[in-house]
């Protein structure tokens, strides 16, 4: 029983200022010496095409291992970062190390991962593009021609396939930093027995995943009946222990937050803003992906919204350390079934009320009371940023002409499109402005939403793209009928 006490009783979170710098950012750890290579894309030379670089996962045969062994020998800085209050002012002294199991500041509020910047500007920006550039390991950047040639009149547009990751989905960036610390914590013995979130999906299968690799249980709060079946299934075969709940998201999130103050199990919703870090890479990668060319827009599907704000500390740290001399505007797109924060920046940031989110396609953004509201309108403030809505048919609409390029996006990223159709049809993203839609999971999770739609089995939806199978005799009269009629729809019409 006193065994069984212990393992259970997590102490308090201690208020003070932590002057230890102990938890180091691996990705900016190491100087690199001039005889390390440099990765690089070859321009193409067609001048109707953008220019662009669309980097793989190699390493250029670098052994990552022995290259990090070496660099430890000729390290000569320390880099350090610490927890403080989210947009705390110069006088604020708060703070705490990485290693400290804390959520919150003593005002309730959110916390940053603030790094010692003064120690990174120590190297400059060649220094750290470099650096970046030696270490390439990008998610596809898919330059979008024929959708944004024949729906948008775009030359520029792109999409970050997010989603071309381990579990599907760009929540893979956060759980590799998330899952690494949780790792440290249990070495040193921190009372950690197990990590748990609330999902809406993606983020229980990424954090099954790496908790599966590192062996560590995770234990996932899901809304019943609210994700799809290719969702559920991966922490179930990841072997979390999987707890469906009959409420919704927010719901959700309200008891992981009571649980995980009650017991050792490490919260890795995005209240915990470590997982920030790792999501912020993702806009490190589109600026290397354009060889440092800084995009005008970047639009972000936004549900718990530490996406939009993971967008612009990246952007923006980028920019402090001299790698661009600016940041994009960022978009903040959200289903119009779950808008708060779209509502809020229509009222001129004047009255932000959580809503209840109804039903959407874009499940995964399916939240009314987002933990990162602040982090979000603090982005968006300081970027000339835009909140823009889809509706249910928009976004079904919208993924159906995507997919009919050959993207086969997800809905989530139907609503950034629709968001970019909109924003496109008021002049306010212009037609040779390089914008980037972030497709934020894979559209194989979403499988069923596709056949309902082009089964036209979705209520109150006319779903005008459809494409169903057409039934046939099996008899070569019966077939080139159908074919001869089909063709000849297809003929050019001068």
């Amino acid at each position: 029983m006193a065994a069984s006490a212990a393992l259970f009783h997590q102490p308090h979170c201690h208020n003070h200022c932590f002057t230890s710098k102990t938890s180091q950012t691996s990705l900016l750890k190491k100087p690199i010496s001039s005889n390390y290579p440099i990765i690089r894309a070859s321009s193409d030379n067609n001048p109707s095409q953008p220019k662009h670089t669309n980097r793989g996962g190699g390493g250029g045969g670098i052994n990552i291992r022995d290259e990090a062994r070496r660099r430890n020998v000729i390290h000569t800085h320390k880099f350090s970062a610490k927890y403080v209050p989210f947009n705390a002012g110069p006088s604020c002294t708060e703070s705490y190390s990485l290693d400290e199991v804390v959520y919150r500041s003593q005002s309730g509020g959110l916390l940053d991962v603030q790094h010692d910047m003064g120690a990174l500007k120590h190297y400059d920006g060649a220094y750290w593009k470099a650096l970046f550039d030696s270490r390439v390991g990008n998610s596809n950047l898919f330059w979008a021609e024929r959708f944004g040639k024949e729906f948008l009149q775009m030359n520029d547009l792109w999409v970050k396939h997010c989603g071309i990751s381990h579990t599907g989905s760009f929540k893979d960036l956060g759980m590799t930093v998330l899952v690494s610390q949780v790792n440290r914590l249990k070495r040193m013995n921190k009372p950690v027995i197990g990590v748990g979130c609330a999902s809406t999906g993606d983020t229980s299968a990424a954090l099954s995943a790496y908790c599966a690799s590192a062996g560590v249980p995770s234990i996932v709060f899901l809304p019943a009946n609210k994700i799809s079946i290719a969702q559920l299934v991966q922490p179930i075969a990841n072997g979390a222990f999987v707890l469906s709940l009959d409420t919704d998201f927010d719901g959700c999130m309200q008891l992981i937050r009571e649980v995980t103050s009650e017991l050792p199990i490490y919260l890795a919703n995005s209240l915990n803003s470590l997982r920030l870090e790792g999501q912020k890479t993702a806009a490190i990668e589109i600026l290397q992906q354009f060889d440092w060319e800084v995009p005008d827009w970047v639009i972000v599907p936004g549900g718990n919204l530490g996406n939009i704000y993971a967008f612009y500390k990246g952007f923006q740290m980028c920019k402090e350390l001299g790698l661009v001399d600016r940041i994009p505007r960022l978009v903040c797109a959200q289903a119009a079934n779950a808008n708060p924060l779209y509502l809020y920046y229509k009222s001129g940031w004047k009255d932000f009320k959580p809503v209840r989110a109804n039903t959407t396609f874009a499940s995964a953004i399916q939240i009314g009371d987002p933990v990162s509201i602040d982090r979000a309108v603090y982005a968006l403030k300081n970027c000339d940023g835009i909140v823009e809505e889809a509706t249910e048919e928009e976004l079904m609409d919208v993924s159906a002409q995507a997919d009919s390029t050959g993207m086969f996006v997800c809905p989530h990223t139907g609503v950034a499109l629709s968001a970019l159709i909109k924003l496109r049809c008021k002049g306010v993203i212009g037609k040779t402005d390089k914008t980037v839609v972030v497709s934020t999971a894979h559209g194989l999770k979403f499988t069923q939403s596709k056949i309902d739609y082009h089964s036209q089995n979705i209520k109150d939806m006319a779903c005008r793209l459809a494409n169903p199978p057409v039934s046939v005799k099996a008899d070569f009269g019966s077939v080139m009928d159908v074919l001869k009629k089909y063709l000849l729809s297809k003929e050019p019409k001068y």
